[in-house]
């Protein structure tokens, strides 16, 4: 069926941003209340944070106006990221980051000040217990890149323009492209972006399947220029504020504020292109026969390993699989998400212009709000599985700690979220013992939550990290370049397992994670630490889920090293990661078997 349009749409299917703010007026006040609140702060600290105390102070109130600013920002771009189609929307939120970029530019004196004073005075500040010593601290960490503080202040200005071609991707996307219905199998089918990537890339008919990718893949086309362009200047701008600031490198630059090394960065990539793409192969070779394909094509790779066994999930069903999957995290944890179907922190529909995949907002002060497509599908289960787990991440994290305590390194964020996938798949085993039933489980494993970390994700760092090669020596990239070097990746992964069919080059068009730094390796390295806790969680239960509840609540007090080493699981070696691709080996080679034994 045709998407709707968003004002078509089931209320009950859409989240409830009242929580929020019971109406645009309450926003507004809000708006002028942190206007206010950088007015106040520039008139009484501006020139005079020369002391511990008065940086103590100043930052106090900078906190309590982040606060305030997150819940507005939050709620302006949840509006508009379900409907890209609504001129007002859009406008409203790209309203409220000019307001934002220009109040961060007149309050980036509160960095260049403090960071101006003697090293010793703020460390003073710094020691002081407290809800502003972690932003203390990352300031410290900060001092040897800080830039004049007019430079400074330009640069907060300028965040409209340098977070732009990020709003061109998705205009491009999601409001401008229009996919025209296909015809397979004697009929036709509409298409949209979330059609295909939620439903079609995984539906068994082969004819219907194959012809939604050459639909698919052919739109894209027509847009490959444009996009290459908002991701070349994206890019550029990453590598100009690298070398402004003083890094080695843009990677350096990026991983920063993830406070991983280098090292860390490319054991994810490396190790994965290695040593997983074997244990894929065999999968996709597993799949061309269970299917009976002529040939294994880039469009048949999400194939389910047993289409008939996959019955539909109602949304209300979903709730029971989750709070019972997810048992072992506690009856604090069960009543959270209980509270979010009651509460409707979710935004199920499908409806034009809304955006792709899944996300969790979690705005400090507030409970989060999660987005996805639903389209009854077990795969659904696991990806509001996962986004839960962000949420109950955050609810622990912030009722702990202040708002910059709160701040997560991207390398370990994704660990409780595919928490939450493994655990709801072990629940999932221990139901039934039937081969078919178990063969699904184990398929849903890993060909959902690790195919999509460790294969989709990993692919597209993969060529992320070719991509910032070429801009940290000095070139650019146009669509002819990035084409190339997503096809070069995709080869070197699949090897002969899988035919390349035309379009798959364009894959890197698909996803935003681009426009955020170095986040598409984030989602194998969060996986890898959350395979081994799951692990622990088997093998020790009570006291390994206590360690896991420990390190929700540190937040961003802790390194990803840290957080990580309280969890049970030392991620300074490779030992981790090759565990958890050796599981993920074992896993196909069960699933092989027991497609041997039901045959």
């Amino acid at each position: 069926m045709e998407l709707m349009k968003r004002k078509d749409v089931p209320v009950e299917l859409t989240w409830d941003l009242t929580a929020l703010y019971a109406d645009e007026a309450q926003w507004k006040a809000d708006v002028e209340k942190v206007r206010q609140m950088a007015d106040e702060i520039e008139k009484n600290y501006k020139g005079r944070l020369n002391s511990a105390e008065n940086i103590l102070a100043c930052v106090d109130l900078y906190r309590k106006w982040l606060e305030t600013l997150y819940l507005a920002g939050n709620y302006s771009n949840l509006a508009a990221s379900v409907d890209y189609g609504d001129a007002a929307l859009q406008e409203r939120d790209e309203s409220f980051m000019r307001q934002e970029a220009q109040m961060s530019s007149r309050l980036s004196f509160i960095d260049s000040e403090i960071l101006a004073q003697d090293e010793d005075l703020l460390r003073q500040a710094a020691a002081v217990e407290g809800p502003n010593q972690p932003y203390l601290k990352d300031l410290l960490m900060q001092k040897p890149y800080q830039l004049q503080p007019e430079t400074e202040r330009v640069l907060a200005s300028l965040r409209p323009v340098t977070s732009a071609p990020y709003q061109i991707y998705n205009q491009a996307k999601l409001a401008d492209m229009k996919f025209p219905a296909f015809r397979a199998d004697g009929e036709e089918h509409p298409l949209g972006y979330s059609l295909y990537e939620d439903r079609y890339e995984y539906d068994p008919r082969t004819d219907v399947r194959r012809e939604a990718y050459k639909a698919f893949y052919g739109k894209l086309r027509e847009y490959e220029n444009v996009t290459a362009a908002a991701y070349q200047a994206n890019v550029q701008a990453e590598k100009i504020i690298a070398d402004q600031r003083g890094y080695a490198s843009v990677f350096d630059y990026l991983l920063f504020w993830q406070k991983v090394d280098r090292g860390m960065y490319d054991r994810q990539i490396d190790l994965i292109m290695e040593k997983l793409a074997p244990h894929m192969r065999k999968y996709a070779k597993l799949l061309q026969k269970v299917h009976g394909l002529d040939k294994m094509t880039y469009a048949d790779l999400k194939l389910p390993v047993d289409p008939g066994y996959v019955p539909p999930v109602t949304i209300e069903e979903s709730r029971k699989y989750i709070v019972e999957g997810l048992s072992v995290m506690g009856e604090d944890y069960q009543d959270m998400i209980r509270a979010a179907y009651r509460e409707r922190w979710m935004d199920f529909a499908q409806n034009q212009g809304k955006s792709t995949g899944g996300f969790c907002a979690s705005p400090y002060g507030n409970h989060s709000y999660i987005l996805l497509s639903w389209h009854g599908q077990m795969s659904d289960v696991f990806t509001l599985a996962h986004e839960l787990g962000h949420a109950g991440h955050f609810k622990r994290c912030n009722e702990a700690q202040s708002v910059f305590g709160a701040n997560v390194s991207t390398y370990f964020v994704e660990a409780p979220s595919t928490m939450n996938e493994l655990l709801l798949a072990h629940y999932l085993l221990k139901t039934n013992p039937d081969k078919r039933f178990r063969r699904w489980v184990l398929s849903n494993m890993v060909g959902n939550t690790y195919y999509h970390n460790f294969v989709t994700h990993l692919l597209e760092a993969a060529y992320q990290r070719e991509v910032y090669r070429i801009v940290d020596a000095g070139g650019g990239v146009q669509a002819e370049t990035l084409n190339r070097i997503m096809r070069e990746t995709l080869e070197k992964f699949w090897g002969d397992a899988a035919e390349l069919t035309e379009g798959a080059e364009l894959t890197w068009m698909r996803q935003p994670h681009y426009y955020m730094g170095l986040y598409s390796y984030t989602y194998s390295a969060g996986l890898t630490v959350a395979t081994q806790v799951c692990k622990r969680i088997e093998t020790e239960s009570q006291p390994a889920v206590d360690d896991w509840k420990r390190v929700l609540t540190a937040g961003g007090t802790k390194t990803p090293l840290e957080l990580a080493r309280m969890a049970g699981v030392d991620i300074s070696t490779d030992a981790p990661l090759l565990d958890t691709i050796e599981i993920i080996g074992g896993y196909i080679d069960e699933i092989c078997r027991l497609t041997e034994e039901l045959a």
